[in-house]
């Protein structure tokens, strides 16, 4: 099996920019983050699946093409898809909410987390 390299070298850049975005503090730059790396995964998903074929319907002959395409590939990414636009709504809805009570789109530090984590640094001195 052979792959196309620009293809996965586009997956890579892809996949990097999701990440990147992922971890930035503004909800919406995280929406887009999950959109890219999302696309970058279904991308993935194809690539991997192997060369074009005939559509898998029993009894249909077609004499360009031998072989058979895969079905499960294409039913992961269709299913991958439902579930990207499903975490895309939500964690629209989860900005839409922290704005109106925020007024602001990024996300700021719990402060029960940072006495946590002051907590444990007076109890764990360095050795």
């Amino acid at each position: 099996m052979t792959a196309n390299l620009t293809l996965l070298i586009v997956i890579g850049i892809l996949v990097a920019c999701g990440v990147y975005l992922i971890l930035e503090r503004a909800v919406s730059k995280m929406l887009l983050g999950l959109i890219l790396f999302g696309n970058a995964v279904n991308l993935l998903i194809i690539t991997l699946a192997g060369p074009d074929g005939r559509a898998p319907i029993q009894g249909q002959t077609d004499s360009t093409q031998r072989d058979t395409a895969d079905p499960l590939a294409q039913a992961m990414v269709l299913t991958a898809i439902v579930i990207t636009m499903g975490l895309a709504a939500f964690v629209l809805a989860l900005a839409y909410r922290s704005f109106t009570i925020t007024t602001t789109d990024d996300v700021e530090n719990d402060q029960e987390d940072v006495d946590i984590a002051r907590r444990r640094e007076r109890e764990d001195p360095e050795d």
